[in-house]
């Protein structure tokens, strides 16, 4: 089963650690397949995650410590359980919170979880148990090995930075590294057993999703993080000096949000040494990403054609220059290994004429945000009669406000420009937006689930440029009841995103 990116298609942008569950943060336990079942009843196809790598600095999915890796923090513990290697967990007093994510107090206490079923497998895994496990851990030498050993190295540390490390280890020397590997081999197969967890749990979900007609939206971020096992394991592949340090780093320029611009941090690639390299790198991020996913988002997509170049030794982004991407040449290596790859552009933010080139020569979609459409008039590029079919159609992103968020804090002119054009007021902005994003002629569409319940500004999933309180939040099925996923269907069928039987028409 592969998605039709030229079909109609609807769905809702949910993080896996948004679910409801009993364990502190959403995973792929039970009400994952509830989740599923929910979107399929309310004639959805499309499941959109943000990145399921591991989590990086403020709890970001962005900054993670692998592009391969998943994050630990959504393998589900009933199935632990189930298979007897974990004890049912006990909720230390009082249990955790129902809708928001206490990273403090919960990550500690998943990974003793976490810990104490590696030790149930290693002790109690059948011979096809561990057969089944060792099978995996060879299909993924490309980068389990690698991500395993630093995930070794580092936890002891205290999450040093790698190039804070010994220099033997920072540096990669043959002797340290074996060395390493056995000293740290217990360590080594947690993590290469965390990792299986994900890979299976995450699989058996997509399966239960393309069963009932949902596909799984993925995310890639363009940029890997500097304190990643990535750039240990290939710093060559990045432009870092003889200190493993980086010299220039990603970010975008100042603009009329931020007058110094944004510095993210990230080490920029050698594209040249990837170029030579025929783009292998990235060839096996991609088809790692279509494991655990149908078609994924690429964050950033416009550094492909260009991309910010901020002096390491700069505090801001007010310094810095535009290089030129590798362009269509990446994705024509790509193609030449995996085919054609299912993919949506974030072309958002400053953007130019050769990003829309980039995009169109590879037939990518784009991405148009509808609370961005109401600044100017009826000639703006965000409004639904100037969008192309080729493109997805969001009331917001996980960046944005609320669609009530927004509505509230919108000036006077924009919110009198979105009722008259929307036909909407207070109590049904969030719908009004839903159903202009569903009957525009974007081949497909896709709401967060803060909009579909009608959510406010409190209920947002993170605010660029700020550090620590985003990420956390989740919903209760308290929160949905029954009439959210009823319209939402009916506005999906009248759309021809859904079918017809669910508008609940006369025949």
């Amino acid at each position: 089963m592969s998605i039709d990116l030229n079909q109609r298609h609807s769905g809702v942008l949910l993080h896996i650690t948004s679910l409801p569950g009993p364990h502190g943060i959403g995973d792929f336990g039970p009400e994952s397949r509830h989740f599923v079942d929910w979107l399929q009843a309310a004639g959805q196809t499309i499941w959109q995650w943000l990145p399921s790598t591991p989590i990086g600095p403020g709890e970001s999915p962005y900054q993670g410590v692998s592009a391969f890796a998943g994050s630990q923090w959504m393998v589900a513990l009933e199935p632990l359980v189930a298979q007897g290697w974990l004890e049912a967990p006990v909720l230390p007093e009082g249990g955790f919170a129902s809708q928001r994510v206490d990273f403090g107090q919960v990550l500690p206490w998943r990974e003793q979880q976490l810990r104490a079923a590696a030790a149930g497998f290693f002790s109690k895994a059948t011979p096809e148990q561990r057969e089944a496990y060792a099978q995996w851990c060879d299909s993924q030498q490309h980068w389990l090995p690698d991500y395993a050993l630093f995930m070794a190295i580092r936890s002891p540390r205290n999450g040093q930075p790698w190039w804070e490390w010994p220099r033997d280890l920072a540096a990669r020397e043959p002797k340290a590294l074996a060395s390493a590997r056995e000293q740290y081999a217990d360590e080594i197969a947690f993590w290469q057993f965390v990792q299986w967890c994900f890979d299976v749990q995450c699989g058996e979900l997509k399966r239960y999703a393309n069963e009932r007609g949902v596909f799984i939206m993925g995310d890639l971020p363009i940029f890997v993080a500097h304190d990643s096992a990535d750039c240990w394991a290939r710093p060559d592949l990045y432009e870092l000096d003889d200190q493993f340090q980086t010299t220039v780093v990603a970010g975008v320029p100042p603009d009329a949000l931020s007058a110094t611009g944004q510095r993210w941090g990230n080490p920029l690639y050698r594209w040249d040494k990837m170029a030579h390299e025929h783009f292998a790198w990235w060839t096996a991020r991609v088809q790692r990403a279509l494991v655990n996913a149908d078609v994924f988002r690429i964050d950033h997509f416009r550094g492909f054609a260009a991309y910010y170049e901020i002096p390491g030794s700069s505090p801001d982004a007010t310094q810095g220059r535009w290089m030129t991407g590798p362009g269509k040449a990446l994705f024509d290596a790509i193609a030449k290994q995996l085919g054609e790859v299912p993919v949506v552009a974030e072309d958002l933010g400053f953007i130019t004429p050769d990003v829309h080139e980039l995009r169109d020569a590879l037939g990518y979609p784009g991405m148009k945000i509808l609370q961005f459409g109401f600044g100017g008039d009826g000639t703006h590029e965000f409004l639904p009669q100037n969008w192309p079919r080729a493109a997805v159609a969001y009331t917001g992103t996980h960046d944005n406000d609320t669609v009530r968020g927004w509505w509230n804090q919108a000036s006077a002119r924009e919110r009198a420009f979105a009722g008259t054009y929307l036909a909407c007021g207070d109590h049904d902005i969030h719908w009004a937006m839903i159903r202009a994003c569903a009957n525009s002629v974007a081949n497909m569409a896709v709401y967060p689930m803060q909009d579909v319940l009608g959510l406010g500004s409190e209920h947002r999933m993170n605010v660029p440029g700020i550090l620590g309180g985003n990420w956390g939040w989740r919903f209760t099925w308290d929160m949905v009841g029954s009439e959210p996923g009823r319209v939402l269907g009916l506005i999906s069928a009248a759309a021809g995103r859904a079918p017809i039987a669910l508008a609940g028409l006369p025949e």
